[in-house]
């Protein structure tokens, strides 16, 4: 990415780790019936959640996580032209171990 960008407070942003087209029966399923993957890349983290008394609780994710999160999650966004996804970390699942 040529630009810089950092979420705010507990907010991250996401690539979609695309998974591989399988073709069942003979039959190709066009990208629009395609549901999109539950499964991406840590790109970016914001600072962490604050509290009433101003103090940071930090992220538990951070960049370079791969991470599962629920179908609808997320706000997808588009950063020079790749489409990503913004949302709270509280919509992340959980964290894949490599």
């Amino acid at each position: 990415m040529s630009k810089s960008f950092t979420p705010l407070h507990d907010r991250i942003l996401v690539r979609r780790i695309e998974e591989g087209e399988s073709i069942r029966g003979g039959i190709i399923i066009p990208d629009s019936a395609k549901e999109k993957p539950q499964q991406g890349e840590v790109i970016s983290v914001g600072k962490g959640k604050s509290n009433d008394e101003g103090k940071v609780f930090p992220l538990d994710v951070k960049a370079g996580d791969s991470i599962l999160f629920g179908k609808y999650s997320g706000t997808e966004i588009k950063l020079d032209g790749e489409e990503l996804l913004i949302m709270r970390e509280e919509e992340v699942l959980g964290i894949l171990s490599k």
